[in-house]
């Protein structure tokens, strides 16, 4: 079985990087559509699909685009979307970027919770839900039998065989408040909406000046985003003891969902990065490993 939502829900706030205030309402979807994206402000409302194949940047955030139109910062709505079970969804947005909101995907996921999942009666298909007890398959078919990795210098982002659907992260900063974290996620254990969902965006306060500088981060604020500096958290208090490292899953799990659905295996990531993770989706999608 697939599923839609069953209702129309929209939020609106400010995006990331542009700044510029947005509104994105997400529609049910017929069986096949899958997660896409259509920009209503623009002629033609050109339509933007939710897959690895439409990755246009990776710079601080994964954006998708066709041609010259493009929508940004899609991976907290993407990973509530996917990992509360909605296959197809038309999300317009009549803007360049999905709104930040508070910089988790809580209010994504309450938004998803309140239109409630409306079934299809159609397989799923080659991969399967997140929550599914299916394999990973190759191209050519059968499930993983060894490891798949990317990596830069010391970060990396891997999947491995496993019984079950894991994500497992780590992240190391130069910063007392920080410093090194590790959590690990599964699916089966604990709810996303719970445990991933409401971990916020972080920013290091040594390099707001030089990203605004470059044009990013202009809708950045203490409103939506954690700040740390050398002497701690700039905007606390925190929702978890590591909420970092829980964002950096939840910006994992909305990259991997450009597959379509999840495979089941371990995802392990440290250090890594947007580009990391859709260099390793890229590397199951094609079978190259």
């Amino acid at each position: 079985m697939v599923s839609t939502i069953a209702s129309m829900f929209e939020l609106s706030g400010v995006g990331l990087h542009s700044g510029v205030v947005t509104k994105v309402r997400v529609l049910p979807a017929s069986p096949g559509e899958g997660r896409y994206f259509v920009r209503v402000d623009l002629p033609g409302e050109p339509v933007i699909p939710a897959r690895l194949e439409a990755v246009s940047q990776t710079i601080l955030s994964t954006q998708l685009g066709q041609g010259e139109i493009s929508v940004r910062t899609v991976e907290h709505l993407l990973a509530a979307l996917a990992a509360m079970g909605v296959d197809n969804a038309r999300i317009e947005i009549d803007g360049p970027e999905v709104p930040l909101l508070d910089g988790s995907a809580s209010m994504w996921c309450e938004a998803i919770a309140a239109a409630k999942l409306a079934e299809e009666q159609v397989s799923r298909g080659e991969f399967e839900s997140i929550f599914s007890p299916a394999h990973l398959h190759k191209s050519a078919g059968g499930p993983l039998q060894q490891p798949i990795w990317v990596h830069q210098g010391d970060a990396f982002v891997a999947a491995i065989p496993s019984p079950e659907l894991r994500f497992s992260y780590g992240i190391d900063f130069d910063l007392p408040a920080m410093g090194n974290q590790w959590y690990s996620w599964s699916p089966s254990r604990e709810s996303f909406s719970e445990a991933i969902a409401p971990a916020r965006t972080f920013g290091l306060l040594h390099q707001i000046d030089e990203l605004r500088a470059k044009g990013l981060i202009k809708g950045g604020s203490l409103d939506n985003a954690l700040v740390c500096g050398p002497d701690g958290w700039i905007n606390p208090t925190l929702r978890f003891a590591n909420e970092p490292v829980r964002h950096k899953i939840l910006d994992l799990v909305g990259d991997l969902s450009l597959l379509g659905s999840f495979p089941i295996a371990h995802f392990l990531a440290y250090k890594a990065s947007h580009n990391l993770h859709i260099q390793l989706a890229r590397r199951i999608l094609d079978g190259n490993w």
